[in-house]
């Protein structure tokens, strides 16, 4: 099939605008592939160090005389028993360490990487650090790797900032092969409708603390990521569309033997991919222009998190590519939404799978010519590996063709006849700057909304507002100091429940932010990331309550209406920010946000070599 028109144009863009950046990434690493075997470059103490507390056998192999006959492979894991979706790790290193011995090779557990979890800080001060976890994750990967004993890496991760930290880490060490191992969904709980209405009546103050947290726990329930389509699950998804998992890895139940199969499998495609494997594969050669392109397509197509227009920025400047809000916008125009997963629909990540799930989704995409299908991945070149599906056949692990059919229409759909033509992510202009905003989950009728603004510094202002009963009109919601500068750009979905009931109840609302929304929301129209940030000077802090403000998901249109010599004149608001500076750590991430780049930047607060300008 031949590529649409757009999707080779884009990436076009994409190659020639990042020309200079990729090739000085490109010739740091393939210097370092010169070397292969890292320890081979470390002293006789150095080694010694290294495997001191290592099993005899283990020990033997890394003290052949050659130092490079066999391959160590890292583990680099963001293991915890807090979060849900990570407390299945705990089995993985084990696993690992029995399959390269199988393997003939050796595995260590390098380092291990903070791991937060935005369900458990949503609404709260600690989500002011959630952004920034992940550039901490990206140097804790750096540090677990630094010790050059390691000739492939395995990184076991599943939410939010954590699988972008690790990659950004990884990519960062890109002569080195990459296989990213996840844990899975949890089985399905209640179903999300009763989830949000439950929310909705607590914010109304029609049911108590112990009615929600009656229906939270048997929403999140279990082991595994949470069922709805986040960040999270977007996370899995990119990372099986770009080729770094094992093909349909992404959603399989933890503490299943496909699991663990799948597990064991990881550990021998890594030694398969090492520098003395068969096929040597460093990370630097997957995750080029075409993968990033395939990500963006992928993220459309699922009606994915809005949060990776931040990370995939992040990571793909991580590998000397610059990519930008317009080339969302362009590709959402012409990719189809194919998935109706919550909050784009009723169902969950499970029934995504049962359905057909990415196995079906990449093998419609790459025939409608939205796909790049020539790249490399972890299990060799050519993404049409990824349209199988793993089952246990005997106890054996095998592949086969995943569904040619979906097996529910209501979830998932052919490009042939999509849920939409396009992918619901809208770049968003005008005199209030640039912004981006996620429709797929916003129905018709709201998707234009021009309102007066009502103007907050802070979300719990406006539930103190909403909880008064003073925003029973139409109106849009003015979220600023928000931004990664400001405070970390925390997530706003706490906003959702308020703003839900009053969208039901008739009222014509929206939201505006320099801050972020989760992963999760979707039902009211939000423009978020807004850039510049107010603390920047952005003209989001010349926003006066009262203001007519103009938000045209339809037509891309994010403005103030009032006239232009008023608008010019006006200064910017400022406020004190004095309260984000402390408590739950935050006094130890002002150096993050002194340092952060804007949100279209990827909001990141390091500053890479050369290769990045």
């Amino acid at each position: 099939m031949a590529l649409h028109p757009v999707l080779a144009a884009v990436t076009d863009r994409v190659v020639e605008r990042s020309r200079d950046t990729r090739a000085a990434y490109l010739a740091r690493q393939r210097a370092a592939y010169r070397q292969k075997v890292e320890r081979s470059q470390l002293s006789c103490t150095n080694l010694a160090h290294a495997f001191a507390a290592m099993p005899g056998r283990d020990k033997i192999l890394l003290k052949e005389v050659s130092q490079a006959s066999r391959p160590n492979l890292a583990i680099v894991s963001a293991y915890n028993d807090m979060l849900s979706a990570h407390q299945p790790l705990a089995a993985f290193p084990a696993w690992i360490k029995e399959a390269a011995h199988a393997a003939g090779a050796t595995a260590q557990y390098a380092g291990g990487v903070p791991a937060m979890c935005d369900g458990v800080t949503q609404g709260q001060a600690g989500m002011e650090l959630s952004l920034f976890s992940r550039d901490v994750i990206a140097m804790a990967t750096a540090v677990a790797l630094s010790h050059q004993m390691f000739d492939a890496a395995l990184y076991l991760g599943v939410c939010d900032k954590i699988v972008p930290g690790l990659l950004i880490g990884a990519l960062t060490f890109g002569h080195l092969p990459a296989v990213f191992v996840p844990a899975g969904p949890m089985t399905t709980g209640i179903s999300n409708d009763e989830k949000a209405k439950t929310r909705q009546l607590f914010a109304q103050g029609k049911i108590g603390r112990e009615e929600l947290l009656e229906a939270e726990s048997k929403s999140y329930h279990g082991p595994g990521t949470c069922t709805f389509y986040g960040t999270a699950n977007s996370n899995q998804m990119l990372m099986e569309i770009m080729g770094l998992h094992l093909p349909g890895a992404a959603f399989i139940n933890p503490n299943t033997p496909l699991r663990e199969a799948l597990t064991y499998e990881a550990a021998r495609r890594a030694v398969a991919i090492s520098a003395q494997g068969e096929r040597f594969t460093p990370i630097a050669e997957v995750i080029d222009e075409k993968a990033i392109v395939n990500g963006i397509v992928g993220l459309h197509a699922t009606g994915g998190s809005t949060n990776h227009t931040l990370h995939l920025v992040a990571i793909a400047r991580a590998a000397g590519i610059n990519i930008n809000w317009d080339d969302f916008a362009e590709l959402s125009a012409v990719v189809p939404l194919l998935a109706r997963v919550y909050p784009n629909g009723k169902a969950d990540v499970n029934h995504f799978h049962a359905a057909g799930g990415m196995g079906f989704v990449i093998r419609e995409l790459l025939g409608a010519g939205l796909l790049h299908g020539d790249v490399n991945t972890a299990m060799g070149p050519g993404l049409e590996q990824y349209t199988q599906e793993p089952f246990l056949d005997d106890g054996a692990l095998v592949w086969r063709d995943a569904a040619s059919v979906s097996h529910d229409l209501d979830v998932l759909r052919p490009a042939s006849d999509p849920f939409s033509r396009d992918g619901g992510l809208k770049l968003m202009t005008g005199n209030l700057g640039r912004a981006v905003i996620k429709v797929s989950a916003v129905k018709p009728e709201h998707r234009v909304i021009e309102a007066p603004a009502l103007v907050f510094d802070d979300q719990d202002a406006l539930l103190e507002a909403f909880k008064r009963g003073e925003l029973t009109r139409d109106f849009v919601a003015v979220i600023r100091f928000q931004g990664p500068r400001a405070n970390g750009m925390p997530e706003l979905h706490k906003l959702t429940p308020a703003l839900s009931v009053l969208q039901d109840q008739g009222f014509r609302v929206a939201l505006v932010t320099d801050g972020r929304m989760s992963g999760a929301s979707g039902k009211v129209p939000a423009a978020i990331h807004v850039s510049p940030e107010a603390v920047a000077g952005g003209p989001i802090a010349r926003v006066r309550d009262g203001d007519l403000v103009r938000v045209d998901a339809n037509a891309g249109e994010l403005a103030v209406l009032v006239p232009a010599a008023e608008w010019a004149a006006r200064e910017t608001a400022r406020t004190d920010l004095s309260h984000n500076q402390y408590g739950v750590g935050r006094e130890l991430f002002a150096v993050f946000r002194q340092n952060a780049d804007a949100a279209e930047a990827g909001a990141a607060s390091f500053r890479l070599p050369d290769w990045q300008e």
